[in-house]
């Protein structure tokens, strides 16, 4: 296995460009894709979950050309030409479930599959809720788990669409896009109470901007009242990715002074609330047009957080505990069981290696801080970007830490390491 040190430090500072985001990037190249007429796509993210929705999309049919000044998508008006395709999606959910939804109304035949891990998350609510207008979706192994093949089928909507909330809001975003190419006023119930909402929202603006506008209604039920046709804006630019700012907002909290370019205190993404929290935690917080910096805390206090809106970047607030006075709980984060890894399981295991006591439920996770932080640990990452990102903050207790498995962060942040030893040595 690779593995990566971080050498001991105790400074952090300089200036950061932030990559797009990954939730924004794969949402916009599927709706460009079936969108009516051209777009450019500026500053979309290159990393292995977007490679996937491209490969994905290309073998569909989509024209995809990269240009100087970004990504250009020529829209095939609501259809996708290939009829029958073998997509592979690696552990992409935002390519694997929206392609679900989408494809399960094409009149095509389709597998879809992934990794292990992939076919470990679970997929049944989807389902479910496009079988409600007559999705013919066939489980390949295991029932409620990818991998998928879809057949043709009789689509039509005659009454509201029901599809829980409380397991994944992709799940939702899925059926959202999907139910934007349905000739019909739809409706859609939420049942149970529906988690990580601000993704939600990010997929709601999104298809504002290509013309198919959903009315919310309290987060409980969502209708589509005047149906159109998805229609491409001809230049859409992606915004720096929130989640990936969190780890170097957070070393700015612990040791330095950090700017953010390509993010503002306007970001469509609810992880730009990771703020919020910081400064409560101490930490200096100032936004400007087109960045915002954040410095040093004199003292960062442990607080009790309800992470329901910043479901990823809670993950960083996880590891900053260790740099507090006083236990930090993270409240609500049931959803880091279905992710990239069982995250609730994982942090609270490599926690403990750096020397926390850490207690958890299926819910949340509460970390008492260690009197001092443990030397040369080797973290293992479980595949999962976030955790090697993450950890990498801890060798800001001027201690070194070894990553295992470095390059899982090529899911999202492929140039991650390469920026974050670069502010460690400016």
């Amino acid at each position: 296995m690779d593995q990566l040190k971080l050498t001991a430090c105790s400074n952090f500072h300089g200036s950061i460009e932030l990559p797009g985001s990954k939730s924004i990037t794969n949402r916009i190249l599927l709706l460009a894709s079936l969108g009516q007429g051209n777009v450019l796509i500026k500053n979309s993210l290159q990393s292995d979950d977007t490679n996937h929705m491209i490969k994905a999309l290309e073998e569909l049919g989509v024209k995809i050309k990269n240009q100087t000044e970004g990504m250009e998508i020529e829209g095939l008006c609501g259809k996708f030409h290939t009829k029958k395709a073998d997509l592979f999606l690696g552990n992409a959910g935002t390519a694997f479930r929206p392609l679900t939804a989408i494809l399960s109304i094409m009149q095509g035949q389709y597998i879809l599959s992934g990794i292990d891990r992939m076919h470990e998350r679970p997929i049944k609510d989807l389902v479910d809720a496009l079988s409600q207008i007559g999705a013919n979706i066939k489980y390949l192994k295991n029932e409620g788990y990818p991998p998928l093949e879809i057949h043709p089928a009789n689509i039509s909507y005659r009454s509201p669409i029901n599809i829980r909330g409380d397991v994944s809001s992709q799940f939702l975003s899925a059926l959202l896009m999907a139910c934007s190419l349905l000739k019909d006023e739809i409706v859609i119930n939420i049942n149970g109470d529906l988690i990580s909402k601000p993704y939600i929202d990010i997929t709601l603006k999104l298809l504002r901007k290509f013309g198919v506008n959903f009315i919310n209604k309290d987060w409980k039920v969502f209708s589509l009242v005047q149906p159109a046709n998805l229609k491409n804006p001809n230049i859409i630019e992606i915004e720096g990715d929130a989640s990936s700012a969190s780890y170097f907002f957070a070393a700015a909290a612990i040791a330095g002074n950090v700017e953010v370019k390509g993010l503002s205190k306007d970001s469509i993404q609810g992880d730009i609330d990771f703020l919020k929290v910081l400064k409560k935690m101490g930490a200096n917080v100032k936004y400007k047009k087109n960045s915002i910096v954040v410095s040093q805390a004199v003292t960062l206090k442990g607080l009790t957080v309800d992470c329901k809106m910043i479901p990823d970047a809670a993950m960083t607030l996880a590891t900053l505990a260790l740099f507090a006075q006083g236990p930090t709980e993270l409240l609500n984060i049931g959803s880091w069981r279905v992710k990239e890894t069982d995250r609730i399981h994982a942090m609270t295991t490599e926690l403990k290696k750096i020397g926390a006591e850490v207690v958890n439920n299926l819910d949340s996770i509460k970390i008492f801080p260690p009197q001092e932080i443990k030397n040369n640990i080797a973290i293992d990452t479980y595949d999962d970007h976030r955790m090697a990102m993450c950890f990498s903050l801890v060798c800001l207790a001027n201690k070194n830490i070894y990553i295992n498995d470095p390059s899982c962060v090529n899911k999202t942040f492929p140039n991650f390491f390469q920026e974050f030893t670069r502010l460690l040595n400016e």
